[in-house]
């Protein structure tokens, strides 16, 4: 829905403000499941786009450098205090521009170039921030990476205390951005502990489904704890890092003047937002129906015969492996997409093919979740899946399911707990 600002975007720039509209009609019309991606509130976008994007204030409450920052120091305060609440942290810092610059941030804090590190190998779920030679992390530190158990697809700790020993890193990262399982934390912490190593959770992923209490919490046992925002927590673009107090000083020089400057103020007043949002009883019913959605979209597409990562799913995400005979992500991921259901090609562990022509696709329930579909309606979104994925290229199919996934987008208009930024 159009706001009065957008008029006047509409008169002084129409191809930005068309470009807008249709992105508001995409995500109208289509089913959002990659599960790195949600709907904002209005509240959150309404802070996203205030007046607070005019500020400079380097430096953090109460410390800055630049006059003029009484009111984004309230803001940025209670984003603090609220984001403490949630996670019961002892420290907190909000001004990470993404989940990528919170992770660098606490590399910064307690590490040396060259100082070797353990991590999630990309292919089997890990990030690149974890290490990928591509990455600035790849490139810095000696990442040493884990993967999962060849058989079961799932994190083997007894594996991965052996390389800990073997390898001796001064940091160990758990948490990935492709694994459909729970994660221990408690038993990264031991083998943190057996060689004497930091404990990095990257909770990017996993942390509205931590504040909802459907997923363990890493913050009793990990030194540092980093995250995004705009995920299961369905906030604003950013990113954030808890710690333990004894780091709360190295922490904050790391994030500015360390690898920042100027925050977003605009945007640290939106996360503050979707921590308050985040604090309400009703959040931990909707992280409770996105576990639910995604069990009964991986038992719909588990009884067309598709082959899951690790056999199904604890959490908001699955991933479908095609093989390396199978057709291609990418391919798969297009013809959905033309058909109104929107995922990502995706690797899967030990995968065969280029990360940009992947055998596997990735998909999830924190966005339709938000929008209000139910866990009957995400089995007949696996079956609109198979359909497309059995007949691929297939005008007709693709046809009659987008126009199938228009009805059902329609039919839940309303049901969202809050307000959203999309109806």
């Amino acid at each position: 829905m159009l706001t009065e600002q957008r008029s006047v975007l509409e008169q002084q720039d129409p191809e930005i403000y068309n470009a807008i509209i249709n992105e508001e009609r995409r995500l109208r019309e289509k089913l959002q499941l990659i599960p790195s991606e949600n709907y904002v509130s209005r509240a959150v976008l309404e802070a996203t786009g205030s007046v607070m994007t005019q500020k400079y204030a380097e430096g953090y409450p109460g410390r800055r450098y630049y006059h003029g920052c009484e009111w984004v120091d309230v803001a940025e305060s209670i984003a603090i205090e609220r984001l403490k609440k949630l996670y019961g942290a002892e420290h907190a810092n909000v001004q990470p521009h993404s989940g990528t610059q919170a992770n660098l941030a606490v590399y910064l804090a307690v590490l040396k170039p060259g100082d070797t590190v353990l991590g999630m190998d990309l292919n089997a779920g890990g990030h690149l921030t974890h290490g990928s030679p591509v990455n600035l992390s790849g490139q810095l530190y000696r990442f040493v990476h884990y993967g999962v158990d060849p058989v079961t697809e799932r994190l083997d700790y007894d594996a991965i205390a052996d390389l800990a020993k073997r390898e001796k890193p001064k940091m160990i990262v758990c948490g990935a951005t492709a694994y459909p399982r729970i994660i221990d934390f408690a038993a990264f912490r031991q083998i943190a502990d057996a060689v004497g190593a930091y404990l990095l959770a990257d909770i990017a992923h996993l942390a509205g489904l931590i504040v909802g209490e459907v997923h363990p919490s890493p913050v009793p046992y990990a030194d540092f704890v980093s995250s995004s925002t705009h995920k299961t927590l369905r906030g604003p673009r950013g990113g954030f890092v808890l710690c333990k107090r004894k780091y709360a000083r190295a922490l904050d020089r790391a994030v500015f003047p360390g690898t920042q400057g100027g925050p977003l103020e605009h945007v640290i007043a939106a996360k503050a937002v979707c921590f308050g949002e985040a604090l309400q009883p009703e959040f931990k019913d909707y992280a409770r129906r996105i576990v639910e959605n995604a069990k009964a979209l991986a038992e719909s597409l588990l009884e067309q015969g598709f082959r899951l990562v690790s056999g199904g799913t604890d959490n908001h995400l699955m991933l479908i492996d095609f093989g390396p005979n199978g057709p291609r992500g990418r391919v798969v991921a297009d013809a959905l997409d033309r058909a109104g259901i929107t995922v990502n090609a995706n690797t899967v562990p030990g995968e065969t093919r280029s990360p940009m022509d992947p055998s596997g696709i990735r998909l999830g329930t924190p966005a339709i979740t938000t929008r209000g579909f139910n866990a009957a309606e995400c089995r007949e979104i696996g079956r609109l899946i198979g359909e497309v994925i059995r007949n691929l290229g297939n005008e007709d199919v693709e046809r009659r399911v987008r126009e199938r996934v228009r009805e059902m987008c329609a039919a839940v208009a309303g049901r969202a707990t809050r307000e959203l930024a999309v109806a």
